[in-house]
């Protein structure tokens, strides 16, 4: 039955439209977790190709980084101004055609260039996801949002593996960084082929409001807590386990496995609750729960077992809290590309801060300021929370 909706082309949208659409925001997701996941398991790779030391070749996280704040801001009004499906296809071949050259630059500085360049196409991807799927759905988009997040998820799980065996077949990454692109693809493809659906900003505007300020203000700066406590977990939980000689070297490894995995599965295990409650009783719920499994850490006194219970514990509620978040900003105002960027600005300043705070922290404090800084994080994201709360009484 064709419903009264219609893509951007103004030609009316199908159930099988709608849900084609839907599954090209995935699959962009599992292709943007591949590449996200895939400079880890390279970084000795691009440095022996380089003649650089780790130390050195680490500034392309840094360059990613930055590339990403960049592309948030820049990529936000093509979405608004233009199909917003074909600009998507075009971020991800551009990230293909740069996920090629990676391993073929032996200079540093060009290479640095190449991860910046690919941080500007990740950040158009996000954008995209975030801002269209909230088109496609509406206020019913909490499952679909959180099914794409959990695509992220997958792709970033599959990545590390593609790589592996890349460089036991081959001996190097350039076969790695080739296959993973090939399985990118598929996503371009599906993406390119299926209509843009219509942005819906006047009609949320005359029912929601226009994005105000401040609210914009207040998610964006939630997303810098949760995505600054989410990196800054996963970056340093290894070398925390490590430093206060909880376990082994393997055990930090899995360690660390055990919290993106746990994060996964949140995700996973959200879409159906997605469905049945409210955004913000979600988001309530997932932060309280992250405090309990970062409690459990601080009070651990270098026990094993409450280190991977809490690692567990909060993994699991950091998981939805992205996802949830973007959300519930779907309800409480205009969504387009530009509010979107926004919010993706305040998640990639919380990258490139926290995680390099606790680092300049760690030897002069000792490695117990990583938890701290963290539990800090999630304190004050409850406070940012309720400023939301009072902001929305205001408003009804």
């Amino acid at each position: 039955m064709v419903s009264s909706s219609t893509t951007a082309a103004g030609t009316p949208e199908t159930r099988s439209t709608r849900l084609a659409q839907s599954a090209g925001y995935f699959a962009a997701f599992i292709a943007m977790g591949l590449y996200g996941a895939s400079l880890g398991p390279t970084l000795p790779g691009l440095a022996a190709q380089t003649g650089s030391g780790l130390s050195q070749v680490s500034i392309l996280f840094s360059a990613r980084a930055f590339g990403y704040l960049v592309g948030s801001v820049a990529t936000g009004r093509l979405y608004d101004r233009l199909s917003g499906n074909r600009v998507m296809a075009v971020m991800l071949v551009l990230m293909m055609v740069g996920m090629i050259a990676a391993p073929a630059i032996a200079l540093l500085p060009l290479l640095v260039g190449v991860f910046l360049f690919l941080g500007v196409t990740e950040a158009g991807v996000d954008v995209g996801g975030n801002t269209l799927i909230v088109w496609r759905h509406g206020a019913r988009v909490g499952p679909f949002m959180n099914a794409m997040h959990f695509c992220y998820g997958v792709g970033a799980f599959v990545a590390p593996i593609v790589v592996a065996q890349a460089i036991l077949r081959s001996g190097g990454i350039t076969w790695a960084y080739r296959a993973l692109a090939v399985l990118m693809l598929p996503a371009v493809i599906w993406v390119a082929r299926t209509p843009s659906p219509r942005s819906p900003a006047a009609h949320e505007q005359a029912e929601l409001g226009a994005a105000r300020p401040w609210p914009v203000f207040l998610i964006a700066a939630l997303l810098f807590l949760f995505v600054a406590a989410e990196a800054s977990y996963g970056g340093w939980v290894y070398t925390y386990a490590l430093k206060r000689d909880i376990g082994t070297a393997t055990t930090a490894a899995y360690l660390t496995s055990a919290f993106w995995g746990a994060l996964t599965l949140g995700r996973l295990i959200s879409i159906p609750i997605a469905a049945r409650f409210r955004s913000a009783a979600i988001l309530l719920g997932n932060i309280l729960g992250c405090l309990v499994g970062i409690a459990i850490v601080l009070l651990s006194r270098n026990s094993p077992p409450a280190l991977w219970a809490g690692t567990f514990v909060f993994g699991f509620a950091m998981g939805p809290l992205f996802p949830t978040t973007i959300s519930f900003a779907s309800t409480r105002m205009a969504t387009t590309g530009r509010v979107t960027a926004w919010f993706l600005v305040g998640g990639s300043l919380g990258v490139m801060t926290v995680p390099w705070l606790i680092g300049q922290l760690f030897e002069p404090l000792g490695p117990q300021v990583t938890m701290w800084l963290i539990a800090l994080s999630m304190a004050l994201s409850v406070g940012v929370y309720g400023l939301l709360m009072l902001d929305a009484r205001r408003e009804t």
